[in-house]
């Protein structure tokens, strides 16, 4: 991208586009299929299938590849380009509104200061023919300046709502323009505030919005805009709940940077009744069905990490391994069943160690060592896939200070590097004198931070199963500043090389189309697609005037066959948006013969217990990759489910155990050999006695290895501030005095007796109270987190906020 590139900025929204697909032959044969499929229960022998789709063609090597006939004709005919005229320095941003509505808006906004006041202009563009042709309907905005920062705010339920925030401060105040027929129409709404973020929907019912002044105010609406009222004052941080609840932080001393005196508050009824959950707090997150607060520990910065799993009701502490104030605690993925978490190793040093909770999200357990996080921001390369159910990827640093990319399968039980593909070689230097180098390492955010040339984070969509895109290179990973792309057809057991450099890329049909454009500095004018899920590329020019490539897009939910590919020429005042219509590629829709039974997570056909992860086995239809056919906005994923037998590998490590590398074997950890395993648990200690294995949060398998463990209340007291928030009040700071200076006395005069006891129940007895820095606000302000419109299994990364504390916490 050049340096005028650069400075031009791309606001870019979409949403999750979803809606019913009637009728198809397709469809009905695809219907039958999964029929005849879910009946069927005996296991399907695919290991013939698999050596008939290793006969085709690998990667780069083209002359394995069979030329499609006419592509040039077919698409040159279904090629469609329009001209935005923008001035210099100008936004556009580009939303679709609906999932097979065909409806794309573009709004172009420039804006220059003019000494107290702001001139700005904005042009509103709709097509709703995929991108085809566009029409100006600025006049449906009254020729209004749209704030570009909110951009355009499309509804998460598909129903066609879409809403632009205007600046009419020159006559005095702002308006909400609010289209509830997929942008064809707008209605005009003053607001009674100046917004300071987008509209938030609420994910159950949209029409029912939230969102700040810039006052502090939080204001609600429940008839999509039309009116609104204010329900609270001073709050700093919102976030959507599950069931329409609201979560918010409310300071009562004039300020949100004062954290750490922030009060937790939530309503169930839109305002009408509020309930505080937690005091003294730092800040907070949602994630899955977890809400996780830092609350202050004490008079000086000390903070821990609460975790309640019914909305605020009950909190626990995390039970962790001890941490000094210098470390940090990073949240880096939460579930529905568990959460991971990154503790930052002492010393600055740029890595630290993964743990992984039990089902209550509050007793966790070592995973990964050497996890590697940057120092000065909260980048790193932790994945969640969404094609293939337990798997996520991240980065570690081995003791040779090598970066090396690794993955795991069961949500953490066992990590292990990816593989370097077979159609991608290490130079002799780097095979003969350091093998272990030779290995392919994944680019994800820790990349981009290092300033490496990746332009698109790793891909996957749970319609398109097994799959992944993402860029990474053979060799040393940090040597390697323009990686390639390579793909995955089975959820990151195997990669291909698939092309050479950095590309956008984009999964279509359900993961029948995958498309890509280079990532270069120089203007573009080709596309290149794939049928075979990335083994095969071919290349079509889509225009004879080359652009600046900007971005690429298609409806969200990998369903659309229409991409639209947008930039600028020589002449950056005019952006130019490309929409190719790929449909006419497939030539025919998808029959029962063009699906095959495919086994995920297998590794040894010949085995009985291949398949089995998270305790049962998963059979999914899949398109042969032989197969060039249209699978369709119908096409649903089919799977058939069966239980297996308990092993070793349905457990993580206990509380307190570990596995050595190479390992699959639980050991106890050197800091807890010779200590009872306590830990605090809905307000009393629980002792632990356990062979070091727990059930991975989510299996389902049945039998087999049943290791014994069991948790005993000690009927001990243990306090969480969270739970008794009297007790983080200022009147309460005479007390815990007193109880200080009782407590040193009783040490002073019985020194003996007194260590022991605080080794036993605090220190070494493993009811472990941290101090935990601050909790990173996910994403921007209108991000949901953890909410049904979102898969259960999977948050998407986001990138965070930057805050003032020197700790970060991502949440996905």
């Amino acid at each position: 991208m050049t340096s005028i590139s650069c400075i031009l900025l791309l606001a870019f929204c979409s949403s999750a586009l979803c809606t019913n697909f009637h009728g198809g032959d397709n469809l009905s044969a695809l219907r039958r299929l999964q029929r005849k499929f879910v009946g069927d229960e005996e296991r399907r022998n695919v290991s013939s299938e698999r050596s008939e789709l290793s006969e085709l063609s690998a990667g780069l090597n083209e002359q394995t590849c069979a030329a499609l006939p006419g592509v040039e004709s077919i698409l040159h005919n279904n090629t469609h380009s329009f001209t935005f005229k923008v001035r210099t320095m100008g936004l556009l941003s580009l939303a679709w509104v609906g999932d097979g509505s065909g409806v794309l808006l573009v709004l172009t906004t420039f804006q220059v200061p003019l000494f107290m006041m702001r001139f700005g202009q904005s042009n509103l563009y709709r097509s709703e023919d995929y991108g085809k042709t566009f029409k100006d309907v600025t006049h449906l905005i009254n020729h209004t300046f749209i704030q570009s920062e909110f951009g355009i705010a499309i509804s998460p339920d598909h129903s066609g709502k879409v809403m632009l925030t205007g600046d009419v401060s020159e006559i005095g105040g702002f308006k909400l323009f609010r289209s509830q027929d997929f942008g064809l129409t707008f209605d005009p709404t003053d607001l009674p505030f100046e917004p300071l973020i987008q509209m938030m929907y609420n994910p159950r019912d949209c029409n029912v919005l939230l969102t700040l002044s810039i006052t502090l105010d939080l204001w609600l609406s429940e008839d999509f805009g039309a009116t609104w009222r204010k329900i609270h004052d001073s709050v700093c941080l919102v976030r959507w709940g599950k069931k329409s609840s609201i979560y918010f932080t409310a300071n009562y001393n004039g300020s949100c940077n004062d954290k750490g005196m922030l009060e937790l508050r939530k309503t169930v009824d839109y305002g009408l009744s509020f309930q505080t959950i937690a005091t003294r707090v730092y800040s907070f997150v949602l994630g899955g069905r977890f809400v996780f607060a830092s609350i202050m520990t004490g008079t000086g910065t000390e903070r821990m990490i609460h975790v309640s799993a019914d909305g605020g009701e009950v909190w626990n502490m995390a039970q962790l391994p001890k941490v000094n104030h210098e470390q940090f605690y990073s949240i880096l993925a939460a579930n529905q069943d568990m959460i991971f978490m990154h503790v930052d190793n002492p010393g600055d040093s740029g890595v630290g160690t993964i743990y992984v909770s039990d089902d209550r999200g509050a007793v966790f357990s070592k995973s990964l060592e050497r996890h590697l996080y940057t120092t000065t921001s909260s980048d790193t390369d932790f994945t969640a896939i969404t094609s293939l159910r337990g798997v996520y990827m991240t980065s570690v640093l081995t003791e040779d200070d090598v970066v090396e990319t690794v993955i795991t399968f069961d949500q953490g039980a066992k990590w292990r590097p990816v593989r370097r593909p077979d159609n991608r070689q290490c130079d002799t230097e780097t095979s003969t004198n350091r093998p272990n180098r030779c290995r392919l390492h994944i680019h994800a955010s820790y990349s981009t931070t290092m300033k490496m040339n990746v332009p698109m984070l790793p891909l996957s969509q749970p319609s398109a199963v097994g799959l992944i895109l993402a860029h990474g290179s053979v060799g040393d990973a940090e040597s390697a500043l323009s990686p390639d792309v390579y793909v995955s057809d089975n959820g990151g057991y195997s990669w291909l090389w698939a092309l050479r450099g950095p590309h956008h890329y984009a999964i279509l049909d359900s993961g029948g189309l995958l498309v890509a454009v280079e990532h270069t500095s120089s203007p573009v004018n080709q596309i290149k697609f794939s049928t075979d899920e990335g083994q095969c590329w071919h290349t079509y020019n889509f225009t004879s005037d080359p652009l600046y490539f900007s971005g690429m897009d298609s409806e969200p939910g990998s369903r659309s066959m229409n991409v639209s590919l947008w930039g600028y020429r020589n002449d950056f005042s005019k952006w130019v948006v490309i929409t190719i219509d790929l449909r006419k590629l497939l030539t025919r829709n998808c029959t029962e013969g063009d699906y095959v039974a495919w086994l995920a997570h297998s590794t040894d056909p010949s085995g009985s217990i291949d398949g089995c992860v998270l305790g049962y086995k998963e059979t999914f239809l899949r398109l042969r990759k032989e197969s060039v056919c249209w699978n369709g906005r119908g096409y649903a994923t089919t799977k058939k489910l069966s239980r297996c037998t308990c092993t070793m590998d349905d457990y993580h490590c206990d509380f307190g155990y570990h596995r050595p590398e190479n390992s699959s074997e639980c050991v106890e950890q050197e800091e807890m050999k010779g200590h009872p395993l306590e830990f605090c648990l809905n307000g009393t200690t629980e002792q632990l006695q356990t062979s070091g294995y727990r059930k991975i949060p989510g299996d389902q398998c049945e039998g087999g290895f049943q290791p014994e463990r069991k948790e005993t209340d000690l009927r001990k007291m243990c306090t969480s501030n969270a739970l008794y928030p009297n007790s983080l009040t200022e009147n309460s700071s005479l007390n815990t005095a007193v109880i200080v200076m009782v407590v040193i006395a009783i040490l002073l005069t019985s020194a003996v007796a007194g260590v022991w006891l605080v080794k036993k129940y605090v220190c070494g007895g493993r009811f472990l109270v941290h101090r935990y820095s601050v909790m990173r606000e996910h994403v921007e302000a209108a991000k949901i987190e953890g909410v049904d419109d979102i898969d259960p299994h999977y948050m998407e990364t986001g990138k965070a906020q930057d805050n003032e504390d020197s700790d970060q916490d991502l949440i996905e």
